[in-house]
């Protein structure tokens, strides 16, 4: 029976290689074959013939179910304690529970790759599925040709040197279990997923751009398909990152939430470049401008995922999100050099249709300013690379080892941060093509007066640091900005102006500022101290008062704990522990938070007593608004969310040809 879960499960990536092969050989004929009876030059011809209309869905099924198949025989592997795999030696135990035993398949490389094979099997059958129905067959196969080459990649690597099912000879009698900071706290079931989600997810508009490059078509329908899979990946991608900070406050002790981690920052440079990438192509639709910008954009983005899956999977960083070292690095940086080669030669092969049919009237304009803010999102996100990949490039070149630490990335990406803001305030405001400057300060006014107002009143209140008010300002003028283009557009439209991308777009603003805001607050107003206190022994700490009534030793199935008890203000309990392991290893410090709408109460035992009386040494963290961090983050998906229903009548016919825009007697920008 034990042997049956190893056979089953390679014999689904088996399966899941020959689809994704087999269907880049019929997929690539059919292509072929298409340009050769002039569906180049009339794609139309294709649009709605039967024939290879669901080639691509049969493939990127197959592919599904070989994935799924595997991914079962792995899950049963683990839920049954099949120590004669190896993975499930390693990463499971008979003391595990049920929760950590299910996400231990992606709590080690080969269960990680496996998990990310499965997500884009997912995408693929999504992406056949509807691309089929709005594009021509041509669109579709290179669309869907592109995700099999790269699901082939990931499947030969399950096969070769990140195989999951690798079997022992003489199976123990137990595991290892699964690392300790993956069996803590129940969030390990969804940001891996999520996070995966996003990267992988890139794979689509990835695909529409090779599709776009090689067929020459990168009109209006181009641009609002990669937009749409685009926001779906970006958005769980966010959510992913978020959930990554949470984790991270709730679980590693140290009272923070965000440490530029090389782990950490290799997820948001992707994000980076795609929140570049959503603005523009926005003035793509509008204006037919930054073509060329746009495919680039995209395609960094991609670059950036496999960067990212290099970085994580190779052993290369440092981290405590990272893998150990493994064979998989020099494929994965091979693959990484393959897609910018061949994003760059297609981008100049298609150098003349990448030409824009508009150009940029003016800087003072919303598109200008759509511009300006891609600029500060390459830049913000090439400041971050340099950062993570530095310490890589000087140890191969030089030899020896060098960190960069958070005052490089505090100093260098906060005035970036800062534009960002700016730009985020001003365009929304400004209208369409051109404006005159006396316009562009009547439409400020308002939200500036407002601003400024908010800022004396804190300033009145008693809040200081030229740091945090300067974001809370930006913040405020930011969502004045954005919730008068709400209002606008419910005003147009009814209740359906809060859809689209223009509504969705403005509620997604909001939640970036109250992230900003509350990120603002917690590290510029956190206070942190350690006390050593005996049973019985109290302090008071900004506005909480604390008292220490000793330890106790709990048994879990998985770990044993020292807890401390501590009463905080009278009313309630915490219980922050170090805890043991099954398998040994050092003591894991398990944070006691006390949550509020206002402020976070963080305790950690940091030292335990040598004696029932003796002295403990308890960690204190005041932080506040933690959570409308969290809550700043749901806006944000609800934002994309609403982005992506369309809902009838909820956007404007804003994908004029240029004759067209020639045509109106009524300048754009007074419509806007």
């Amino acid at each position: 029976m034990h042997d049956l879960n190893a056979q089953i499960g390679y014999s689904g990536l088996v399966v899941a290689f020959l689809f994704s092969l087999a269907g880049v050989g019929v997929l690539g004929r059919q292509i072929w074959t298409s340009s050769h009876v002039a569906v180049r030059d009339n794609p139309d011809v294709t649009v709605n013939s039967e024939s290879g209309k669901y080639q691509p869905l049969v493939y990127a099924l197959g592919v599904l179910v070989g994935a799924a198949v595997a991914t079962g025989a792995l899950e049963h592997g683990l839920i049954t304690h099949d120590f004669s795999l190896l993975y499930v030696q390693q990463n499971n135990s008979l003391e595990t529970p049920l929760l950590y035993t299910i996400t231990g398949m992606w709590s080690s490389l080969a269960g990680s790759i496996l998990l990310w094979g499965l997500i884009l099997a997912i995408y693929l059958v999504l992406a056949s599925w509807v691309v089929s129905r709005h594009s021509s067959v041509v669109v579709t196969s290179w669309v869907i040709l592109t995700g099999l080459v790269i699901s082939g990649f990931f499947f030969a690597l399950m096969l070769g040197p990140s195989n999951p099912f690798v079997t022992l000879a003489h199976p123990p009698h137990n595991g290892l279990g699964p690392n300790p900071l993956l069996q803590d706290y129940p969030l390990v079931a969804f940001h891996p997923p999520l996070l995966y989600g996003g990267l992988v997810g890139f794979t689509v508009p990835f695909g529409f751009a090779i599709a776009g490059l090689m067929t020459g078509d990168l009109g209006t329908s181009w641009s609002t398909n990669v937009r749409r899979w685009t926001l779906v990946a970006w958005g769980a991608l966010g959510l992913g990152i978020l959930l990554g900070a949470w984790w991270s406050y709730q679980v590693l002790g140290w009272g923070g939430f965000w440490g530029w981690d090389p782990v950490e920052n290799s997820a948001l440079v992707p994000w980076l470049v795609a929140s570049a990438f959503l603005h523009s192509v926005i003035a793509h639709n509008r204006r037919g401008i930054f073509k060329v910008w746009n495919v680039s954009l995209i395609c960094s983005t991609f670059a950036l995922t496999i960067l990212c899956t290099f970085l994580t999977r190779s052993g290369v960083l440092e981290s405590v999100h990272a893998f150990s070292n493994s064979d998989v690095g020099p494929y994965l940086i091979g693959l990484f050099g393959v897609v910018v080669i061949l994003s760059v030669v297609l981008i100049m092969y298609r150098a003349d249709s990448l030409r824009s049919q508009s150009r940029l009237d003016a800087p003072l304009s919303r598109e200008g300013l759509f511009l300006a803010n891609n600029f500060a999102f390459g830049a913000l996100a090439m400041v971050i690379l340099l950062g993570t990949v530095f310490p890589l490039a000087y140890e191969a070149i030089e030899g020896s080892q060098v960190t960069v630490g958070s005052p490089y990335f505090n100093e260098m990406t906060m005035p970036i941060i800062v534009t960002l803001l700016v730009l985020m305030a001003i365009a929304p405001l400004l209208p369409w093509r051109t404006t005159s400057l006396d316009l562009a300060i009547h439409r400020v006014t308002v939200p500036l007066g407002f601003a400024t107002f908010v800022l004396v009143v804190l300033v009145v209140v008693g809040v200081r640091g030229l740091g945090p008010l300067i974001v809370y300002f930006l913040a405020v003028l930011g969502a004045s900005s954005a919730i008068r283009q709400l209002y606008l557009e419910i005003c147009r439209k009814g209740f359906r102006g809060i859809f689209g991308r223009s509504g969705g777009g403005m509620v997604v603003h909001l939640g970036i500022l109250v992230v900003a805001c509350a990120m603002a607050s917690a590290l510029s107003f956190g206070h942190r101290a350690q006390f050593n206190l005996r049973p019985g022994q109290s302090v008071t700490y900004y506005g909480h008062h604390i008292t220490y009534r000793g330890v106790r030793l709990v048994h879990y199935p998985n770990r044993s704990a020292i807890e401390a008890v501590v009463g905080v203000d009278h009313t309630r309990t915490l219980t922050p522990a170090l805890s043991q392991y099954q398998g040994g290893g050092p003591s894991v410090g398990t944070p006691a938070v006390d949550s509020s709408i206002s402020n976070d109460l963080y305790l950690t035992i940091d030292m335990t007593p040598s004696s029932t009386n003796g002295v403990a040494e308890i960690g204190l963290v005041v932080q506040t608004m933690v959570q409308w961090i969290w809550l700043g983050g749901v806006l944000v998906g609800i934002g994309a969310l609403l982005c992506l229903l369309d809902v009838p009548g909820s956007t404007r016919k804003t994908t004029r040809s240029l004759d067209q825009e020639k045509l109106l007697k009524v300048p754009e920008g007074r419509l806007s």
